[in-house]
């Protein structure tokens, strides 16, 4: 499965239809917290109390990084989470450093979910590892095509040992 994720043309064609939904999904979550307002301070507010009770949906480690970096930092996640969300949906719809975009997409999904929150989710989450898994594959039909080979031989040429021409030695 691994291989065939990684390598066959037909599984790059579905992970074209995993990234456009994805992508659309990310993309239009970010849009409206940048177009209407987004205070991340009521969900993180919300997660708290989820931590309380005989069956907290919000574990404890989790709700110590909210009640002490989140909340006291709100105004800076009231700019990562819009224009992450935006950003990674514009990478995933045109194919651009995928893999990168699916992790950071899967980063959110699961901040969301640890605050107690499922909805979609964990459907994203699923979708995201099969990208995650077909690595470049994911994206052979987007930016990535053009952009990795380039990236690829840019690090290869910084990387490779000065060998002295034979004169020299």
């Amino acid at each position: 499965m691994v291989k065939w994720l990684r390598e066959h043309t037909s599984a790059s064609v579905i992970m074209v239809l995993f990234r456009l939904y994805l992508g659309y999904a990310w993309i239009t979550a970010g849009w409206h917290k940048i177009t209407e307002g987004f205070d991340a301070s009521g969900f993180l507010k919300g997660a708290l109390a989820k931590a309380a009770g005989e069956h907290p949906a919000v574990q404890g480690w989790w709700a110590a990084f909210i009640e002490h970096f989140a909340l006291p930092n709100v105004g800076l996640f009231n700019v990562l989470v819009p224009w992450g969300e935006f950003l990674v949906g514009i990478a995933l719809i045109l194919g651009i450093f995928t893999t990168f975009a699916a992790l950071m997409g899967a980063v959110m999904n699961f901040a969301f979910m640890f605050s107690g929150t499922t909805s979609t989710n964990p459907q994203m989450v699923l979708l995201t590892v099969f990208i995650l898994v077909a690595g470049a594959n994911a994206g052979r039909y987007g930016l990535d095509h053009w952009v990795l080979p380039y990236i690829r031989k840019f690090t290869h040429k910084m990387h490779r040992p000065h060998r002295p021409a034979m004169s020299q030695r």
